[in-house]
């Protein structure tokens, strides 16, 4: 490494150069016990895997104040259901969650107005109710995403919202 010139440095002192390690470890492989061979699994409880999912948490929290339930309804719980959503939209894309997942999400289900048909209130009310609770209703979280049908998470954020417009929430929620 060169020294700055106002370093004291004596002119017999041998110069430092390049030398090899005495030992070179072998080379890295992915031999761990719990090492996953191939793609991520796929089956029941196990979710949609994509990078950096926890970010949706933050996301959500920018919806907390536009979310509008009826009595009974929970915001904890729609916040809950619709994450399971939108991480599910967010890995069928291969990357991590952006504002537009949870968007189509809480659209579809009739969270962000006011307008939400008295049938869509009665089935989102069965549906969410308790999902906030994961200790105890991750089951159902689960469930609530995987009846959206992949057609719906493959909207964009604005035909989703004409689509839910006129009225065709039982097509884009599966229910």
């Amino acid at each position: 490494m060169a020294a700055p010139k106002f370093a004291p440095v004596s002119p017999t002192d041998v110069v430092r150069t390049y030398e090899s390690p005495e030992y070179v470890p072998d080379a890295w492989s992915p031999d761990r016990p719990a090492e996953i061979q191939g793609r991520q699994p796929e089956g029941a409880r196990l979710g949609y895997q994509g990078p950096d999912q926890g970010y949706v948490l933050t996301l959500s929290e920018r919806f907390r104040n536009r979310i509008i339930v009826t009595p009974g309804e929970s915001v904890n719980d729609a916040i809950r259901g619709c994450i399971n959503i939108g991480l599910r939209r967010a890995s069928l894309f291969g990357r991590a969650p952006v504002v537009h997942d949870l968007t189509i999400a809480f659209t579809i289900w009739g969270w962000l107005d006011g307008a939400a048909s008295a049938d869509l209130v009665a089935r989102r009310s069965a549906l969410f109710e308790g999902v906030a609770n994961t200790n105890h209703h991750y089951t159902e979280g689960r469930v609530i995403a995987d009846l959206v049908p992949e057609s719906t998470l493959r909207l964009t954020p604005e035909a989703a919202t004409t689509a839910y417009a006129t009225g065709k929430w039982r097509d884009l929620t599966g229910a």
